[in-house]
């Protein structure tokens, strides 16, 4: 049996070059019989985190804040797995994906000592540059932390304007990262 996987796709651009990886990534996950559930966080209404400790109530909307997260939150909690698929934005992910992930903390609040369900998880990334190493190192840190297993990462630098990733290896290395899951 495959296993579902939420994609949490924090780029602004439909068909930007993160969204590329996303593509082929999925387009891998799928012919090895996974179920995907793609999010372009961009297009969602999703607010920021309050810190409410209110959370964790309502297993089908958790927050205590009501906005798209509540689309997410049920395919989130089913899933076997998690992308995080993001632009550098500042040497780190994208404010989209960060605020989306934040948000999750109210699944966290569902248990009395606040662990995240176990999940395994892939990083999906591209820049204008070369420099994935701090965003690499909160990835690494996050999944210590929440006790999540990393699956694998496709870091594609050199991939300025949309269309720039076109005909590069890392497409097919998303594809085959999608078809070992």
């Amino acid at each position: 049996m495959g296993k579902r996987i939420v994609v949490l796709n924090g780029s602004p651009r439909k068909k930007g070059n993160t969204s590329a990886l996303v593509r082929e990534f999925t387009k891998g996950a799928l012919e090895a019989g996974h179920e995907v559930t793609a999010f372009l966080l961009h297009d969602m209404d999703i607010k920021g985190c309050k810190g409410c400790w209110g959370g964790g109530k309502n297993p089908e909307s958790p927050c205590t804040i009501k906005d798209d997260m509540d689309s997410i939150y049920p395919a989130y909690q089913e899933a076997d797995v998690v992308v995080l698929a993001s632009p550098l934005y500042y040497w780190s992910i994208s404010g989209q994906l960060k605020t989306a992930f934040d948000r999750l903390f109210a699944v966290a609040e569902r248990d009395s000592g606040y662990r995240n369900p176990v999940k395994g998880s892939v990083l999906l990334m591209v820049a204008e540059g070369n420099g994935f190493e701090e965003s690499v190192y909160w990835y690494e840190r996050l999944m210590t932390h929440i006790d999540w297993t990393d699956l694998g990462r496709v870091l594609a630098g050199g991939v300025h304007h949309p269309g720039d990733i076109e005909d590069r290896s890392e497409l097919e290395e998303a594809f085959e990262l999608g078809r070992r899951i």
